[in-house]
Formats: structure tokens, C-alpha cells, sequence
């Protein structure tokens, strides 16, 4: 029986004085314990679709058509029904959980809301509920977690919190869009596998929003395929990848990151390395907030990486990756040797760093936290320029338009805001934002996370071609074996701080040397 009817959905927006129709006819459904993923590029509609369930849209959308929920119609429903129905009959794990989690609230408090709201849950019962669920999803040592802060946590413990918050009141339709985004493969497959379990045992559907086709595969009992607003193809998933008949789903199934970079020149000069760098935070208790132990996020991390050349750093979320890089950037305090183009970096004070930084550019993970929301894109893009200078004296609108046509961006959208774009376009500003310098290193922090596989690949192409052509040293972080493969010339594995094993990447990878490193290679394929 389906819980979730949608019939001829079709969604519009007002933009710049015209009508843009974001979502085109659109029909499917969901029954108890199925799982329906919905696929397609960054800005297919897939994510206007899902709001749509519940009516998350606002007062900008105009809403036709009807979605019904147990036989109760969602579109135009009074608000006293939709709060009934949001987040506890039907909850959402949304791709970006920094813009979701309240920055002023613990991980307990925020928990605890949903299940005091819906279930009238509270104190040591409720605090039971939140520890059970923050384990399930797999954050450890939880106990201990209740009172941070989100930005405390890694971006993959984020994402794994706002699992939690939607699985808190047992919902009968999950929509979970990207949920997997920011999740390294072993905990990719084991919330797949929680997810999996839940709709069995909890008779929970599931409406799956995913640009990854391999997440497909494993979890999905449907598949509907969305380009440009429409559903072009649509059937069981054993059906779909077997035959495709669509060109666009064709073009979906053969998109992944391939091949290997090119090899660097022996004579390449080093860029930048660290000699056992140290991070490790101080844990400060008491009225006189005296150090009683510490968090050690990074233990003698030594790298190198050389002009043209490519390290790949993979390891679970809160292992070190991203701490390391920092470290590295000098943005965060550390101890043991940093150089960077032979000097010894550590010795520069913040004043005399700041030269430096058109050289070090970087890439976040979470693009629309890092883009400024009152910044026009050209504005975001030619930031730099202006603190640093203008390397060839051109018209900054011009460099502008032709790094943002080399990331795959339309340059007549320049003026646009950040809100105003997907989340894979967003990604792809903070790639043209680095790229505009011509830094000699650039930290690559999960760049590909939040992109289709079609993107994917351009993205890698485009990263290959600009390390090629001007000689660019990247540090690239990852949860994706397949990207990092397809990008790195040096592979290093960390696992709650610790280096477990560094080498070059086709003996990582066909060889590797540890447990660990098969366990991650094993729940990449």
C-alpha cells in the first residue's frame, strides 16, 4: 500500500520577473518498507521535489498538483497538519547539516527538542534515547559527545547527528536527501545498512536522494531518474541498470572518476612537507579550567608532496584528515616541522603569513558555509584578487568569467548569490574562488562530495588539466576511493589520528599493507 502518493507535481519559481518552472509533471510513489530513489544532476529538481512532501518550499514556490501522505493532501494543507506531520511522520536528512544544526545548541539539547515536541520524551529517558541513537549512527565515545557543539564535530559526525535527529521518532517516510554525502565508505555502508534495517523492521519508506548511483544499487527497490525538472525514466532498479533506455540514464551509469594523473617530473621541486606534526587539543575541566588530558587529533604526521603532484589522504570522518590540512595552512596551532617551498613556515608570524596564502589556497567541504550569502558569485570568485593582487592585469569580470567556464559554471550567472545555486554549483565557486590565484598548493577538502558523477568527472578532469598546466601541488581529501584513485599519485590512510599506512597509490591500493586499509577498500566496492 503506498503511504506516499505524488501525481503531476509541478513546481515554479518567480526569477527575475519570470516564471521558472523547477519541477515538471512530476509522479511517483512510495510504499511501507520500499525504498524509491530519486537521481539526476545538481539541479534536476530532485531536492525541490522532496520539499515539496511537506510543503518546506515557502511562500516564493508556486505549488500545483498533489501529494498525498496516508491519505491526507500535503499540497495547501493548513499549518497545523503540517506540523504534525513534519519530523515525526515524515523526516528529512538534509544534504548540508551546518545550514540544519542550530550552532547554539548541544547535540543532547538538539535531540531532545524533537523527541520532547513529538513524543513528550524527557530527562534520563530521553538522554538514554539520544545516546542509543548517536550509536546506532556510529559516533563514538557518544556520552561524551552530548555537550559539544556542531562546530566541534567533523563534517561526516554532522552529517551522522542529523541521521540521528531524523531516525529520532521512528518516522513512517524518511526522505533523505544526500544523506551519505559526507560519510566515509564504512560509515556510508553502515548507515546504509541501519537504513536498511529500520524500513524493514519499522515498515519506514524511504524517498532516497542521491547523485550516486552505486548507493543506488545497494538500497533502492525503485529508481526515478530526473533531468531538467522531469521524471525521463523510471522502473525497478535491477530493470533500470540492466537495460537503461534512456540516453540521459546511460550517460549516468558510465559516469564515474577513471584513469590515473600523470605521472610527475623526478626533478620536481618539493612544495610542501611536514616533519611529525603534532596536533593535539587541550581538554580543560574545573573552575581554573586546569588540562586533564587531551584530544589527539594528528600523531607524528610526516608528508611530502611535490610540484605536479597529488596526495590523497582517506581515512574515516574525525580521523585527522582536515586537522592535518589546516596544520599544514598554518590555520590552526601545531608542533613538529612545516616548510613550504623550502622555508621553514612555523617561524612566520600571521602578518608575514599573509603573503603566503595566494600560494596555499584551499577548498572546504561544506560550500555554502564557506560562501558568504551577501557576495554576488563574481564577488566570492574575485575575493582574492583584491587582497592579494592581481597577477595579470586584466579585468577582474573577465578572469572571473573564464575560471567559472573552467569549473563548468554558466559566466552569465556571475551575479547571482549563493542561494541561488545548487549545491554542486556551489561547489564548484569555492573550486573557482582557489583557482583564480594560480596557488602552488591547494588542499582539496572533500571537493567532489556534494557533485553528480557526471560532474565528477569533469571536476577530475578540470583538477588533472590545472595541475598539468601549471605545475599545482594538491592535498585531496576523501571518503571517495574511486576519486581519490583517479587523482592521486601518493596515498596516505590516517585512523583516529594515527598514520597506518602511507605509499604510493597502485600499492595502496592493490597491495595494501593493513587491516584497516582493506576494510576501506572492501566497503568501497
Amino acid at each position: 500500500m503506498s503511504i506516499l502518493k505524488v501525481r503531476n507535481l509541478r513546481v515554479s519559481f518567480r526569477v527575475e520577473g519570470r516564471d521558472f518552472q523547477a519541477v515538471k509533471g512530476v509522479s511517483f510513489s512510495v510504499d511501507r518498507g520500499e525504498t524509491v530513489a530519486l537521481v539526476g544532476e545538481s539541479g534536476s529538481g530532485k531536492s525541490v521535489t522532496a520539499l515539496s512532501t511537506v510543503s518546506l518550499l515557502g511562500a516564493s514556490a508556486a505549488v500545483e498538483g498533489s501529494v498525498q501522505y496516508d491519505g491526507q493532501e500535503m499540497v495547501n494543507a493548513d499549518e497545523k497538519l503540517l506540523r504534525k506531520v513534519r519530523g515525526n511522520d515524515i523526516s528529512f536528512i538534509f544534504q548540508e547539516p551546518m545550514t540544519s544544526l542550530n550552532p547554539l545548541h548541544t547535540l543532547e539539547k538538539q535531540l531532545g527538542e524533537s523527541l520532547a515536541l513529538h513524543q513528550g520524551i524527557v530527562g534520563d529517558e530521553a538522554r538514554g534515547r539520544i545516546l542509543d541513537l548517536l550509536e546506532k549512527v556510529g559516533i563514538r565515545d557518544a556520552e561524551s559527545r552530548l555537550t559539544s557543539y556542531p562546530h566541534q564535530l567533523s563534517g561526516g559526525q554532522r552529517q551522522r547527528v542529523m541521521i540521528a535527529m531524523a531516525l529520532a521518532n521512528k518516522p513512517d517516510i524518511l526522505v533523505a536527501d544526500e544523506p551519505t554525502t559526507a560519510l566515509d565508505v564504512t560509515i556510508q555502508a553502515q548507515i546504509l545498512e541501519l537504513l536498511a534495517e529500520l524500513k524493514k523492521s519499522e515498515g519506514m519508506g524511504l524517498l532516497f536522494i542521491t547523485h550516486d548511483l552505486g548507493i543506488v544499487r545497494k538500497i533502492a527497490d525503485k529508481v526515478c531518474v530526473m533531468k531538467d525538472g522531469e521524471i525521463v525514466e523510471a522502473g525497478p532498479v535491477a530493470e533500470i541498470f540492466e537495460n537503461p533506455q534512456h540516453e540521459y540514464t546511460k550517460t549516468l551509469l558510465n559516469a564515474r572518476a577513471a584513469g590515473v594523473p600523470e605521472p610527475v617530473s623526478e626533478d620536481a621541486p618539493v612544495v610542501a612537507e611536514t616533519d611529525g606534526l603534532r596536533i593535539w587539543f587541550p581538554i580543560q575541566r574545573g573552575l581554573l579550567r586546569r588540562t586533564v588530558g587531551h584530544v589527539k587529533a594528528v600523531n607524528d604526521a610526516t608528508l611530502t608532496v611535490r610540484a605536479g603532484e597529488t596526495l590523497g589522504i582517506v581515512g574515516e570522518s574525525g580521523s585527522g584528515k582536515t586537522t592535518l590540512a589546516l596544520a599544514l595552512m598554518r590555520l590552526i596551532s601545531s608542533e613538529g616541522g612545516i616548510h613550504f617551498m623550502g622555508e621553514d613556515i612555523r617561524q612566520r608570524n600571521t602578518k608575514s603569513l599573509r603573503a603566503l596564502r595566494k600560494d596555499m589556497q584551499i577548498v572546504f567541504q561544506d560550500p555554502f558555509g564557506s560562501l558568504s550569502p551577501r557576495m554576488s558569485c563574481e564577488q566570492i570568485i574575485a575575493e582574492g584578487l583584491g587582497v592579494h593582487g592581481n597577477p595579470d592585469g586584466r579585468d577582474p569580470r573577465d578572469l572571473v568569467a573564464e575560471v567559472m567556464d573552467e569549473v563548468g559554471l554558466d559566466p552569465a550567472t556571475m551575479d547571482r548569490y549563493p542561494h541561488e545555486f545548487s549545491g554542486g554549483q556551489r561547489q564548484r565557486i569555492a573550486i573557482a574562488r582557489a583557482m583564480i590565484l594560480r596557488p602552488k598548493l591547494v588542499v582539496l577538502d572533500e571537493p567532489t562530495s556534494a557533485l553528480d558523477m557526471t560532474v565528477q568527472v569533469q571536476i577530475v578532469d578540470l583538477l588533472r588539466n590545472l595541475q598539468k598546466k601549471y605545475g599545482l601541488a594538491y592535498l585531496f581529501i576523501s571518503h571517495d576511493l574511486h576519486v581519490v584513485r583517479a587523482m592521486s599519485h601518493k596515498i596516505m590512510v590516517m585512523k583516529q589520528g594515527d598514520v597506518v599506512e602511507a605509499g604510493d597509490a597502485s600499492q595502496v591500493f592493490m597491495q595494501p599493507s593493513t587491516d584497516y586499509t582493506r576494510e576501506l577498500m572492501a566497503a568501497a566496492d
